[in-house]
């Protein structure tokens, strides 16, 4: 795969960089439709994934640069970890999330709302970032001979000219199969939190069962890797907002309230 997709004079197009574009740009246009026929504020919803999405990247990148701390030290170059294209995706969800509760206390909005709304926007973002990783060579898989596996030619992350298992693809197909998923679960009004809830169960299994088929390095902890032992700590979260069935009432009888609201007033 060639992360160069394009040279013109001083500026390159890189790939990775251009699905990340493409998957923000796509999360937004979804949040905005959506959020006008769920009631809720777009410009809330802007505001909010602007934010979470700058900062977001820093958290991918601030996770990235802890788990290779002892390499950064050793090696004395900061610069070159924090300039780099590292990250971490985890890194960037949980950001991107806290951002969005401060944001959401701040400006006195009902975060799970909000929440259930960006979660498909989430996924379809992620999609297209994995597809990003393909084109880099990032985030590879182990090497195998079945007919599945794909061959780098030109890549500077993964091994060239052996054949590897699609990981990144497996996760692209993934996290557009959670996007659908999401939007087709919320088509029935669900007490606040519940869409954001399946979000965080879906892609923490299965972003747990894809880490036993990458081979890239990741970081460990004891047994697991870092993200297979994330993944088990983001499905905490997402098992109490699914079923506990306390979670969203108060939110959800808001919802009545606006819905009720809005038709009284004719919008």
């Amino acid at each position: 795969m060639h992360n160069e997709l394009l040279k013109i004079g001083p500026i390159t197009i890189y790939g990775y960089g251009l699905m990340i574009g493409i998957g923000v740009l796509a999360a937004f246009l979804m949040a905005d439709k959506r959020a006008k026929a769920k009631g809720l504020d777009a410009d809330h919803i802007f505001n909010m994934g602007f934010i979470s999405a700058v900062l977001g990247f820093a958290g991918a990148k601030l996770l990235f640069v802890i788990m290779e701390l002892p390499t950064v030290i050793k090696s004395g170059n900061f610069w070159a970890a924090l300039s780099g294209n590292g990250f971490i995706v985890y890194g960037g969800i949980i950001a991107g999330v806290l951002t969005a509760v401060v944001y959401s206390r701040v400006k006195k909005v009902p975060f799970l709302r909000y929440f259930d709304l960006a979660a498909p926007s989430i996924a379809i973002a992620q999609a297209f970032g994995r597809i990003g990783c393909l084109l880099a060579g990032c985030c590879y898989g182990r090497e195998t001979d079945l007919p599945l596996g794909i061959t780098f030619r030109h890549s500077s992350y993964a091994p060239n000219n052996v054949s590897l298992i699609p990981t990144q693809i497996i996760s692209s197909l993934g996290n557009f199969g959670i996007t659908l998923i999401l939007i087709l679960y919320a088509r029935k009004k669900r007490p606040a939190g519940k869409v954001g809830g399946l979000y965080l169960i879906l892609y923490a299994v299965g972003r747990f069962v894809v880490e036993f088929l990458r081979n890239d390095y990741r970081g460990s902890i004891g047994p697991l890797s870092t993200s297979q032992f994330i993944a088990l700590l983001m499905l905490i979260p997402g098992l109490l907002l699914f079923w506990q069935p306390g979670v969203g009432k108060k939110a959800g009888a808001g919802a009545a309230e606006d819905a009720a609201e809005d038709t009284e007033t004719g919008k």
